[in-house]
């Protein structure tokens, strides 16, 4: 599967996002603990239900960040399952923001990218200055 959209913020702006779990936590999940190093672990808490978990495979600053991802307690994408891409391309003053993510189950297909475009949109928002709000995902009836 692969996604873009363009922010208008600088890379290095951008990259922030995917390396600060306190920046992370305002366009995803609920709850991020980190180590954004080579090998090292994330956990992002969505809603008190679904945990994504993974580790980073490669950093580069305000260019990439790649990290595998799984969900917890899944059988058909468990942690570390699949591996997703983030690129930071300059543009136009800004940055087409390109995520590619690969091994991506068939049957997960469809949430994940529903999934990836709904919080691709809150970063947006969040990298252009303006705060979009308690994510509505975060929240379990």
């Amino acid at each position: 599967m692969k996604k873009q959209i363009y922010i208008k913020c600088s890379p290095k702006t951008l990259f922030s996002f995917f390396t600060n779990p306190e920046k992370m936590v305002q366009w995803i999940g609920k709850n991020v603990l980190m180590d954004p190093t080579i090998g090292g672990k994330y956990r992002i808490d969505i809603n008190g239900q679904d945990i994504a978990i993974g580790e980073f495979k490669e950093i580069v600053p305000y260019e990439k960040v790649v990290w595998t991802w799984g969900w917890n307690d899944s059988d058909i994408m468990p942690p570390g399952s699949s591996t997703v891409e983030f690129n930071l391309i300059p543009h136009d003053g800004g940055t087409i923001l390109e995520l590619h993510h690969y091994n991506l189950p068939v049957e997960k297909f469809k949430s994940n990218s529903n999934g990836w475009s709904h919080y691709m949109n809150r970063l947006q928002i969040l990298a252009e200055g303006t705060d979009p709000g308690i994510d509505p995902w975060s929240i379990k009836e």
